[in-house]
């Protein structure tokens, strides 16, 4: 019998594949260079991280890289190195630096939200800083006195009672239902089991808070009388939700906040108000749609009114809440109150903004209301002024009508006419690649897309970063 020519057999072909798989493997592998030189480099950069904090970044990177070019990628010598490099400064330089907002969105979620006045800004930092009397009465030398500040101002600005601060307005929402409707019913109109944004939903909190959910009257209309019909001894509470980042026009009806007061006081039950984005001015004088403020509902009768501070109050995350104070104490009390308070610097910041409106400056001092309140002329001249600079850098820039938006799911469809420096991409570059070029700038500047041009809105560009901006993009459009 002939001998097999084990070389021509399916397995030994296969095996021949594999050493060679395996061979090309090797040689890719050996450009990955050794974690020691990846360290020495750094530190000849100047890196200032210490020697462990280095090698957990270059092993953790270069493990990546390993399991890139073993799943068939392939990466030379200086491209791994480079990413190491980048990995390295990611770490040694703050992600959340300073950008400019140029989008024409004034409290953009994505860049942070409402950025606050300077006097806020520093009262925050202050508090970082230093000790403070955050829950010490300093005459006394007895606890307390964490909410008084803030509950003063609150009354003085609203005619609540009391007020609360804990971390962000869904969690003022969710321990506001837990305290007041825990294992009863909470009544809200079908309209308003709305989801607010980020997942949040009406339903699931009311759920998670462990409350139950009865839902009343149609989509689009719901009367006073609907709550009234599912009023049992089961019922902890009415719920009404501002549903603050959409707006339904034609035949609609909604109960007002003083018809479902009037109807809780005549059964012992609370009435709780979502309102979102936590206005005290009047919207209606700077050209908007009216917008609930926190003191409508409480003027209104609401028990508890939940709000954001850093949407239309212009102040840094937080959540608010006021009211009546027996019902503020009892929400104050429950176990849940500690996990979602608010630190010691927004309690400082949130107090710095409520002391621009108790001084009648909020329109002057508060960035938000600024940007809002800008007089168009005044934007056109600015951004006239802009496009002239970067002509004299030899860029070419135009100058257009534009219409900005208020944003943060407050004010939804409403606009603000506006103008912006329009930039078009040259030499072959694409608009993404141009708007990319900017957003690394520093600082970083951040517009948006619009018919292949980008779009610099200078509504919500402060005038005081005026000389930032033009600097920046003169760095960043030269050639």
């Amino acid at each position: 019998m002939a001998t097999d020519d084990l070389s021509s057999q399916p397995g030994s072909v296969a095996g021949s594949h594999d050493a060679e798989s395996n061979g090309r493997a090797a040689e890719l592998l050996r450009e990955i260079p050794a974690v020691s030189a990846i360290m020495a480099e750094a530190k000849r950069l100047g890196s200032g991280l210490t020697d462990e904090a280095l090698a957990r970044v270059a092993r953790g990177e270069l493990d990546d890289v390993r399991q890139v070019m073993l799943q068939g990628g392939r990466l030379d010598r200086g491209e791994i190195e480079r990413r190491v490099r980048d990995a390295i400064s990611a770490l040694e330089r703050p992600r959340l630096a300073p950008v400019l907002n140029a989008t024409g969105v004034v409290i953009h979620t994505n860049l942070g939200r409402a950025p606050v006045s300077s006097e806020t800004a520093e009262a925050m930092r202050a508090t970082a800083a230093h000790p403070v009397a955050l829950e010490i009465e300093p005459e006394s030398n007895e606890r307390g006195g964490r909410m008084r500040e803030i509950a003063g101002l609150l009354r003085a600005l609203t005619g609540a009672e009391s007020a609360l601060v804990v971390n962000n307005c869904a969690s003022a929402v969710l321990l506001t239902l837990a305290a007041v409707a825990t294992g009863k019913e909470v009544v809200v109109s079908r309209g308003e089991a709305v989801e607010i944004g980020g997942g949040f939903r009406v339903p699931d909190v009311l759920r998670q808070s462990g409350a139950r959910l009865v839902e009343v009257g149609t989509t689009n209309r719901t009367y006073a009388r609907d709550y009234l019909a599912v009023t049992t001894g089961e019922t902890a509470a009415y719920l009404k939700v501002h549903p603050s980042n959409f707006r339904a026009f034609g035949f609609v009806h909604s109960a007002s906040t003083a018809e479902l007061a009037v109807l809780g006081r005549e059964h012992g039950l609370p009435l709780l108000e979502d309102l979102g984005s936590g206005a005290l001015l009047d919207t209606t004088r700077f050209g908007l749609a009216p917008e609930p403020t926190l003191t409508g509902a409480i003027e209104a009768g609401a028990d508890l009114v939940m709000a954001s501070g850093d949407k239309l109050l212009g102040g840094p995350q937080a959540g608010i809440i006021i009211g009546r104070a027996r019902w503020v104490e009892r929400v104050a009390r429950h176990p849940l109150a500690r996990a979602v308070r608010a630190d010691k610097t927004a309690l400082a910041g949130i107090a710095a903004t409520l002391r621009h409106y108790a001084r009648g400056e909020a329109e002057s001092r508060v960035p938000v209301w600024r940007m809002i309140g800008a007089p168009e002329g005044a934007i056109r001249e600015r951004a006239t002024c802009l496009a002239a600079d970067l002509a004299q850098a030899g860029l070419v820039a135009d100058v257009e009508a534009v219409e900005a938006t208020v944003g943060g799911g407050s004010l939804p469809g409403e606009t603000l006419p506006s103008w912006a420096v329009v930039l078009r991409s040259v030499d072959g570059e694409s608009i993404d690649t141009l708007a990319r070029r900017l957003r690394l700038g520093d600082p970083g500047i951040f517009g948006h897309i619009d018919q292949g041009r980008l779009l610099l809105d200078l509504r919500t560009v402060l005038p005081e970063e005026d000389e930032t901006m033009a600097r920046s993009l003169r760095r960043s459009l030269s050639p």
